[in-house]
C-alpha cells in the first residue's frame, strides 16, 4: 500500500519525485565537486602541508603574493597567450574541414577518421613525438634545411617554444570540434540551402547566413570545451618544455603542480588554483553571452 497524502501518492508530485530522483546524482557531486572546491577554498588561506605540523591560518598571505610576484604575472600573460592562440584556430579549422567533409567526396568516411585520431591519441605520447620532432636535429630542422633555413633552437628558444606546444594542442582539439560541428550541420535543414540557391546565393553568403547561425548552439558547446581544454592544459607543457626555457612555456596549471607537489607549498597553490578556478568560470560566463541563446 503507498503511503497516501492527501488523498495522492506522494510520488504524484513532480516536484518531490524529481527530488528523489535527483538525490543520489547530487550527493556524488556534492562530494566529488563541491566539497574539493570549498576545500580548495579553505586552503588558499593556509600555509604549511600535509605532515605532522599542519596546515595554519594565514589569511589573504597566498593572495598578496599571487599579485606580489612577477612570475605569476608572466604566466598569466603565457596563459592568455596560450588560450587565444590556441581556441581560435581549434574552431575555425574544424569549422572549415567539417563544411568540407559534410559533402559527397571519395574517401570521405577515411579522411573523417584520419581528422579524428588525434582526439583518441594519448597527449603524453603526442607530446614525446612533438619533442622529437622538433628538437634541434630532428626532423622539422631537417625538412627546413633543404630550403636552406638554419635550424632552429625550436625548444629551447623563447620565442618558438610556445607556439610548438600552441601547435600541439591545436592538433589534439582538431578531432574532438571536427566531429562535433559535423553533428552540427546535420541538424541543418537541406531545404535552406536550396532556397538560398534557388534565390542566387553563392556558397560564402550560404555559408554566412545559413551555416553560422544554424551552428551557434553547437559553436558555443565547441568554445566552452576547448576553452576549458586549453586553461587546464598540463600534460603538453610537463613533457615537451617543462615550462622552459626561463618560464615561457609555464602555464597556470604547471606552475601550480610545481607549487604544491614541487615545492610543497599547497596553500600558495590553493590560491593559484583558486584564480584559475574563476578565470574559467568567468571565460565560460562571457562565452556563454556572447554565444549563447535566452
Amino acid at each position: 500500500m503507498r503511503l497516501k497524502i492527501y488523498g495522492k501518492s506522494w510520488l504524484d508530485d513532480d516536484a518531490i519525485a524529481a527530488w528523489i530522483f535527483l538525490t543520489p546524482a547530487l550527493i556524488l557531486l556534492a562530494i566529488f565537486i563541491l566539497w574539493p572546491i570549498v576545500y580548495l577554498f579553505y586552503l588558499s588561506f593556509t600555509a604549511g602541508n600535509f605532515t605532522v605540523a599542519g596546515v595554519r591560518w594565514v589569511g589573504g598571505r597566498n593572495y598578496l603574493r599571487l599579485i606580489l610576484t612577477s612570475d605569476f604575472w608572466q604566466i598569466i600573460g603565457n596563459t592568455i597567450y596560450f588560450t587565444v592562440a590556441t581556441v581560435i584556430p581549434s574552431l575555425i579549422i574544424p569549422l572549415g574541414l567539417a563544411v568540407f567533409l559534410s559533402r559527397s567526396l571519395a574517401l570521405r568516411g577515411l579522411l573523417r577518421t584520419a581528422y579524428f585520431i588525434p582526439s583518441i591519441t594519448s597527449l603524453v605520447a603526442a607530446g614525446l613525438g612533438f619533442r622529437w620532432l622538433f628538437q634541434t636535429d630532428g626532423p622539422v630542422n631537417s625538412l627546413l634545411s633543404h630550403f636552406g633555413v638554419n635550424p632552429i633552437p625550436w625548444l629551447g628558444s623563447t620565442i618558438w617554444a610556445m607556439p610548438v606546444i600552441i601547435l600541439l594542442s591545436i592538433w589534439k582539439q582538431l578531432g574532438f570540434n571536427l566531429v562535433v560541428f559535423l553533428a552540427g550541420l546535420q541538424t541543418i535543414s537541406l531545404s535552406l540551402y536550396e532556397a538560398a540557391q534557388l534565390d542566387g546565393a553563392n556558397e560564402w553568403q550560404q555559408f554566412w547566413h545559413i551555416t553560422l547561425p544554424g551552428l551557434r548552439p553547437t559553436l558555443v558547446l565547441a568554445t566552452v570545451t576547448t576553452a576549458i581544454f586549453t586553461l587546464r592544459s598540463f600534460e603538453q607543457v610537463y613533457v615537451v618544455t617543462g615550462g622552459g626555457p626561463l618560464n615561457s612555456t609555464n602555464l597556470l596549471v604547471y606552475y601550480i603542480y610545481d607549487q604544491a607537489f614541487a615545492q610543497f607549498d599547497f596553500g600558495y597553490a590553493a590560491a593559484a588554483a583558486t584564480v584559475l578556478l574563476a578565470i574559467t568560470m568567468l571565460l565560460v560566463y562571457l562565452q556563454l553571452r556572447v554565444w549563447g541563446e535566452e
